[in-house]
């Protein structure tokens, strides 16, 4: 009996932990409250505003696609693909994926809305969060916000600097001052082959000083092996060839177009021969944003980055090649830098008065009240459940808000309320009537 009785007793504690475990958020992902969420709200807000006065207009793509736009357009032999995306299956029988990034599902949305028959370019921002199974670490998590801008339509070198243009002028509104643009040209399909067969030659002499995981990517995705993060590789990528030697003459034009438009705007560029980016759809220019002193460590930190991808329809299915460019900005990441500006969202607004109810026929009417508030665009705090105006009034001060109104039994009968100033206690009556054009005066 004893010992049936223990194990009871583990099976309801296995149980309980088994219970407060499940209470937690799924690793690499977290809850964004309070000051936090505001000032995701804040950073897009102002994003959003940036890309309006540029042309951009919004949408919004479902979180779960098919997975096949994102194996055909991000491409086989990348780690998203191979690595980190979340797939299930429906019971229906449908293969999702939750979206690791934007651009793969723009592109269709485009092609499936028919989108090809507006005037071109079509120009859109989009903002939400995106998810890849990857390694969490301080600022970088498997459910992370990003801010997309994208042209559509168009292989005008002048629409590549327009979004590199944005990009830096909604970084700037946040806070960033030290930015410079790493970039690159890889070509398009008339000339990387050649510069790819160049570039596997090398490797192949070069085998057995590259890292292991740079060995697999030689078979899959021999471009990646340029960004590789590993030492032994980074010091092989030392004299690997450039794709800027290898351009054809309308690539070559293309890039130096684009140069010259960031020189007009006076911002500052580094030619990056080994910068490709990691996904397989990016051709011609290739684009990163970077803070020069943004990490902790005072270390160059990566805010944003994108480029061309103009074979990227083709891949997930569309006929015709659809010519576009865009870039991605990792918001997590600006959030939790030290110059980030914490942008407040237009919806928050420092309470300026504290709502006070006393007694039972004031708190029926309360609501009423607080919509008269609302109605005349009079933020508040209140704590319309408690009943002591002590504790009202305490949280008011603790709050440090202006003014308090004082709604009970006597101003519920009278049809009136009291403003007190927080600052000097002193106080007066004011009947409803009266209220709107009281609170003019005060605001």
């Amino acid at each position: 009996m004893i010992k049936n009785n223990k194990m009871k007793q583990h099976t309801v504690s296995k149980n309980a932990k088994a219970k407060t475990k499940n209470l937690t958020s799924p690793k690499g992902m977290r809850d964004i409250v309070n000051e936090e969420y505001y000032n995701f709200q804040g950073f897009f807000e102002k994003a959003q505003e940036v890309a309006v006065y540029y042309g951009f207009k919004p949408i919004e793509t479902p979180i779960l696609e098919h997975v096949e736009i994102f194996t055909s357009g991000i491409g086989e032999g990348t780690d998203i693909v191979d690595k980190e995306m979340y797939t299930l299956k429906t019971k229906g029988g449908d293969h999702l994926a939750l979206k690791p990034e934007h651009t793969a599902s723009l592109m269709r949305s485009y092609i499936e809305k028919g989108m090809q028959n507006m005037p071109q370019p079509v120009m859109f921002y989009q903002y939400g969060p995106v998810f890849r199974h990857d390694n969490p670490q301080r600022g970088r998590y498997r459910q992370f916000w990003q801010f997309d801008l994208d042209s559509l339509g168009s292989d005008k070198s002048i629409v590549d600097a327009l979004v590199i243009k944005v990009g830096m002028s909604i970084l700037e509104e946040a806070g960033a001052q030290n930015l410079s643009v790493d970039i690159n040209s890889i070509g398009d399909k008339e000339c990387r082959h050649v510069y790819l067969k160049e570039l596997i030659s090398y490797y192949r002499k070069h085998i057995n000083d590259l890292a292991h995981i740079d060995r697999e990517r030689l078979k899959t995705n021999p471009l990646r092996i340029l960004d590789s993060k590993e030492e032994k590789t980074k010091e092989v990528n030392e004299n690997a060839p450039d794709a800027i030697s290898f351009l054809c003459a309308s690539c070559k034009k293309h890039f130096k177009e684009v140069l010259e438009y960031l020189e007009e705007m006076n911002i500052g560029y580094n030619i990056n021969k080994n910068l490709v980016r990691g996904l397989s759809y990016y051709t011609r220019t290739v684009f990163e944003i970077i803070e020069q002193t943004g990490a902790e460590d005072g270390t160059p930190l990566t805010l944003a980055g994108g480029g061309r991808y103009d074979y990227l329809a083709r891949q997930i299915g569309s006929k015709k090649d659809v010519p576009a460019v865009g870039f991605s900005i990792g918001v997590d990441r600006i959030i939790a830098s030290s110059w980030y500006k914490k942008l407040s969202p237009r919806i928050l607004k420092k309470p300026k008065i504290y709502f006070i109810q006393l007694g039972s026929e004031a708190k029926l009417k309360s609501l009423n009240i607080i919509e008269i508030l609302r109605k005349a665009h009079v933020p508040i705090a209140q704590s319309i459940s408690k009943d002591s105006l002590g504790s009202q009034l305490a949280i008011a001060e603790k709050l440090n808000v202006p003014y308090a109104l004082i709604f009970g039994v006597k101003e519920a009968l009278e049809n009136s309320v009291i403003i007190r100033d927080m600052s000097n206690r002193s106080q007066e009556t004011i009947k409803l009537k009266n209220l709107l054009e009281y609170l003019k005066e005060i605001k």
